[in-house]
């Protein structure tokens, strides 16, 4: 492809940015917004949580360090729909690179565009709300494209954990030298959440996003985990009903972003769309259990309801944001069972909260 062929960034709302197209010619769409990370480009285009959306790098410079593929994959492959940067870098300085980032988003068919102003974007987003957009290097006429734009659905309702979730299950650890048999619901399941629990002794069998709860417990597991994922949590009515059965087992669970955000819904809390969402690397929020303060890695654009939980006889809430005050973390009061809205298991990075790991192994020991 000609890096310096034009590409049309067009918005929902009419707002259009030209710039220089990346990655292959082509024409995608899917909701944009914004991750304010300073490293770590290859852990979020490959987090299963992102499919289906358009993401802005808010770092001026994208690209210098290449792609490793051993160790800075979060899934078996790229799951954006595309990229928007300032700068796009198409050398790299890492030595231990494989290759390029405009050779991997080749291979894995990614469009998108650089040299627009991501800050204006951001600013464009926080302002008036998350959107679809749209990215083209094929059709720069707006008019034309904004009639592709229509086209794409929107996530407020959409269920997408079906799309990304494993096709068959399959097992995680040394089943001789573990501890404990852990059942993980795979809604988008990143390897390294899957990383910290077996390095604390957890024997995973990880089961596809409609496993039937019947089907999960034949394998006699200790405890549940709840992964994160993409999509809408409310239009996820198999998932919320699984998961009540798996609380009402009395077995530890521990949940993660969208699985923070089904046990809310097990527990009879509803969720919301949020504004623009939380994104990034350095989102600070308050453990209301301890008073201490965790920067933490975030990627989710639904929230529970704090008015529901606060009046909720059986569930209380552990963390809040201390940018918005949004719930971060709630736990059963009558059950083992927890969960938090942001990644503990933060790849790549703040490792503040890894802690929650061990507290779910702590109620996995108590059983």
């Amino acid at each position: 492809m000609n890096k310096k062929k034009e590409a049309l960034l067009l918005l929902e709302d009419g707002t259009a940015y030209r710039g220089i197209a990346l990655g292959i010619d082509g024409t995608t769409g899917g909701e944009i917004c914004f991750n304010t990370g300073m490293t770590g480009y290859q852990e979020i285009y490959t987090d299963p949580s992102y499919y289906g959306q358009i993401i802005v790098n808010t770092t001026s410079h994208i690209g210098n360090y290449g792609v490793q593929l051993e160790d800075e994959e979060e899934s078996a492959s790229v799951k954006i729909k595309g990229m928007v940067c300032n700068t796009f870098s198409t050398i790299y300085s890492r030595t231990t690179a494989d290759f390029s980032l405009q050779q991997y988003f080749e291979r894995a068919k990614i469009v998108g565009i650089s040299d627009v102003d991501t800050r204006h974007i951001v600013r464009h987003v926080r302002q008036k709300g998350v959107m679809n957009a749209i990215i083209s290097s094929q059709i720069l006429d707006e008019k034309e494209l904004m009639a592709e734009l229509h086209k794409i659905p929107s996530m407020d309702g959409l269920e997408l954990s079906s799309e990304v979730t494993t096709n068959e299950a399959y097992y995680v650890g040394n089943e001789g030298s573990s501890s404990w048999r852990v059942a993980v619901m795979d809604y988008g399941i990143k390897k390294s959440i899957l990383n910290n629990l077996t390095s604390r002794g957890c024997y995973c069998k990880v089961f596809p996003a409609k496993t039937p709860f019947e089907e999960v417990m034949k394998w006699q597991p200790d405890g549940f985990f709840i992964s994160n994922g993409p999509g809408d949590p409310a239009a996820m009515t198999y998932a919320v009903d699984n998961v009540t059965q798996m609380v009402n087992t009395g077995k530890p669970l521990f949940g993660i972003c969208l699985g923070h955000q089904l046990l809310a819904l097990s527990s009879g809390i509803n969720t919301y769309k949020m504004h623009h969402g939380h994104r990034g690397l350095n989102h600070p929020v308050k453990n209301m259990l301890t008073g201490l303060c965790e920067i933490t890695s975030q990627n989710h654009g639904f929230a529970v309801n704090p008015d529901e939980i606060e009046s909720h006889p059986d569930v209380e809430i552990t963390h809040v944001n201390l940018n918005d005050k949004t719930i971060e973390g709630i736990r059963r009061k009558d059950y083992p069972a927890f969960s938090v809205q942001y990644h503990p298991e933060a790849s790549p990075g703040p490792h503040d909260s890894r802690y929650l790991f061990d507290d779910f192994t702590k109620l996995l020991s108590a059983i």
